[in-house]
This record gives structure tokens, sequence and C-alpha cells, in this order.
């Protein structure tokens, strides 16, 4: 596991976070809700070998990255976070990968700071500004309220069998779901979800590539993620057997397809 050497205080938390320190073309891997970064670390390592200056972190609530007490998780909050990590590191112009909870901080950082970052590179998201039908909407509201019923001694493992095919995957999930409180959970699902804003003349102002796990059956995914790339007029990249969390049930794959987006 790559290990979280450096720390940037924060209103509410204290972010960790490693930093390759190479001078190649910076690249900052952000992962998703209820996890912590290690699930990019086969991605971390493949960037650096290819010679890329490599950051990634803990979201504030996820892994190490504890909140301070009575600090709730949100959006913004995470959002600031992540324009603080590139200031403090001085970054230009980076790449941006975001998985997930990830995915959709990224493509609102770039909403909000289109010359900041040089690409997004988004995993297992949803489309921020994509439509929705009203199943969908549906959805949206109800998945708080469903996951508020689902007993905390049940909740790990169904958010971990859901999210990925690979028994190490899974186990990793599982763990990382069971060590999140309950209340932050839920505060970071609303917080992904109020990131969904459909808005039909929008479009990356920055390069984009998407990647899909082939079993990925979170929320809307499946079905956004080809609309999303036909919308912006790319190509997405669909990683065989892999489930949500893409980058560690296939990693090779995942990698390979990142690295590609950045030549």
């Amino acid at each position: 596991m790559v290990h979280l050497s450096e720390t940037l205080t924060r209103p509410g938390a204290l972010l960790h976070y490693i930093d390759s320190g190479e001078d190649g073309a910076p690249i900052v891997f952000t992962h998703g809700a209820g996890v912590d970064h290690a699930m990019f670390d086969a991605q971390f390592a493949a960037a650096v070998d290819a010679g890329h200056r490599a950051v990634s972190w803990d979201l504030r609530g996820h892994g190490s990255s504890a909140l301070e007490d009575g600090t709730r998780f949100r959006g913004d909050d995470a959002l600031h976070d992540l324009a603080a990590l590139i200031d403090h590191l001085g970054l230009t112009r980076p790449t941006l990968v975001g998985h997930s909870l990830g995915g959709n901080l990224v493509q609102e950082f770039a909403r909000r700071h289109p010359d900041v970052p040089a690409r997004l590179v988004v995993v297992d998201s949803t489309w921020n500004a994509g439509p929705l039908t009203w199943l969908e909407r549906l959805a949206l509201r109800l998945a708080a309220p469903l996951l508020a019923v689902i007993p905390r001694s049940r909740l790990p493992r169904l958010m971990a069998t859901a999210s990925a095919t690979t028994p190490d995957a899974i186990e990793y999930a599982r763990a990382c779901f069971a060590r999140m409180p309950k209340p932050v959970f839920l505060d970071v699902w609303r917080a992904t979800v109020a990131l969904v804003a459909p808005d039909p003349d929008y479009r990356s102002p920055v390069p984009l590539t998407l990647i899909r796990g082939a079993e990925d059956r979170t929320g809307n995914i499946a079905s956004a993620m080809p609309r999303w790339a036909e919308h912006e007029g790319i190509d997405e990249h669909v990683i065989p057997a892999a489930g949500h969390i893409a980058p560690l049930d296939a990693p090779a794959a995942v990698s390979r397809a990142i690295l590609a987006a950045l030549q």
C-alpha cells in the first residue's frame, strides 16, 4: 500500500497525501466514496514508472483524513480541499483522475476552474451534467433514505459485493466501508447526489477520458457513461470483467487506459 507521508491542514480535517515529487507532468488521483487512496495504488505506481509526478490523497472523512469532531462531510469542502492541495503543491495543469465520487468531484472542479486541469480521467462515475429520466431522478432521491434503513452490520458487505468483482477488491471495499461511521457515509452519499446537475449544453472544458468496468451496475453509470461519451464525441474505455472499482478489479488494464490518455 502507498503510504501517505504528508499532511495538509484544512478547516475541519487534516488531509493525508503523498507526492512522488518527480519533475514530470503531474497527475492527481482522487478515490471514490467510502474507500481510500489505496484503490489507485497500482495506477499511482504506473504513473511514477512512466515519469509522471503522481499525487494521491485521502478525501476528508476517508482513510487517514479524519473529520474533526462536529464536522460533516460536504462536497464543497472536498472541492476546496482539492484546490488547496493543487495550490499547496504548486501543480501546473495537472491531470485529474477521479473514481466514482472522485469523478463527480473532478467534473465539478473543472467546471468551476476550467483553466487549472490539463485533462480529466473519470473512472466508474456518473455524468454530472447528463440528462436524467424520471426513474433515475426517483432513484437519486430514494438512495440515501434506503441506505439509511440498512442495518450498520450489513452495509459494508452489501456495498462491497455491489462494487467489485474480484475477491481481493471485495474484501478491500468491505474493510473500508466497515471503518466509516454510517452517518458519515450517508453524508458522503448525499454529497455525491448533489453534484449531479443536468445541463444539456455543458461540455467538458478540457480533454476527457472515460473508463468504466464492464460489470459496473452502480447507479446509472452503465447507461450514462456511453451517452456521455457520445455527447463529448469521444470513445469510452470499457474494462472487461471489472466492476465499479475497476482500478482494483483490473489494475493493469486501467493503468494502461490512463497512461494511454496522457500520451
